[in-house]
């Protein structure tokens, strides 16, 4: 359960990303708070991912504040980074694996970066990390060229949970997949979240993605953030937003949402309906 009353794991303000003369983020604000699944959302060029990657440490603003768990990551000493990235785990797109390694070998390079422990051990917790990614025991000894998309994904997950994160940070997790890969892909993030108590910042294009597992959204228009849940985004005026969320995509994941809450509630007659 989401506590809005406490402070935020992640706190952004006056974020600014500029590129050359190109203003991506302008006085950007954000606040995410422990145990909820936020969705990231916006136009191609928006600066879906140079939020995350700004959040992360791998782009430093022009101008802005970024904390995490309290700490000014522009600022923290490289003591105080490594503590917070021990903290928070990361999957990008396609899984960004290490081709030379094996999937288990991949899971094991943070723990290497983070801890001193027997080979024995690392090779239980790379084997614990693949099931909890729904991934076959066989996994851990194959190569990244030998997994599918959807595989991979998996594999990437699972790196990001080698040191049991409080915050995961996932870009684009279903792209490329189809909607069968991806709508598992979705249950399996949200079984993750509420089996370990995760906390979720998730870059997405995937209207279903957000109907299935988000609690809150926020979208990127105008170099700034609008934020809310997703039925307060169904009443945005904002042109962009009732566009995506209006449109034939976004019709067909609110029939798909219903549907699949009849569903449960009550198998036959949403059978009928449907």
């Amino acid at each position: 359960m989401t506590d809005r009353g406490a402070e935020p794991v992640i706190r952004v303000r006056g974020l600014v990303n500029r590129f050359g003369s190109e203003v991506v983020h302008d006085g950007l604000d954000l606040d995410v708070f422990a145990g909820e699944v936020l969705g990231v959302v916006g136009g191609s060029g928006s600066g879906k991912s140079v939020l995350l990657r700004s959040i992360v440490g791998l782009n430093r603003p022009t101008e802005g504040h970024v904390e995490v768990f309290g700490t000014d990551i522009l600022k923290a000493s490289e003591a105080e980074r490594h503590e917070i990235e021990r903290r928070w785990g990361v999957l990008f797109q396609d899984g960004a694996l290490f081709s030379s390694l094996t999937v288990a070998q991949n899971i094991e390079v943070p723990i290497k970066e983070f801890y001193r422990m027997p080979q024995v051990l690392m090779d239980e917790i790379a084997a614990l990390k693949i099931g909890l990614a729904g991934l076959p025991e066989d996994a851990g000894s194959k190569f990244p060229s030998q997994l599918s998309g959807g595989m991979r994904k998996r594999a990437g997950l699972a790196r990001a949970l080698a040191l049991d994160p409080e915050i995961v940070f996932l870009d684009e997790p279903t792209a490329g997949l189809d909607p069968i890969a991806a709508g598992d892909f979705d249950a399996l993030i949200r079984d993750l979240k509420s089996s370990l108590g995760l906390t979720v910042f998730m870059v997405t294009h995937d209207l279903d993605t957000l109907f299935a597992i988000c609690d809150r959204v926020a979208v990127l228009v105008d170099k700034k953030l609008r934020i809310g849940t997703l039925e307060q985004m169904l009443n945005d005026d904002h042109p962009w937003i009732r566009a995506y969320f209006h449109g034939p995509r976004g019709r067909a994941a609110q029939h798909a949402e219903a549907l699949h809450i009849a569903m449960a509630s009550n198998p036959i007659a949403a059978a009928t309906s449907a």
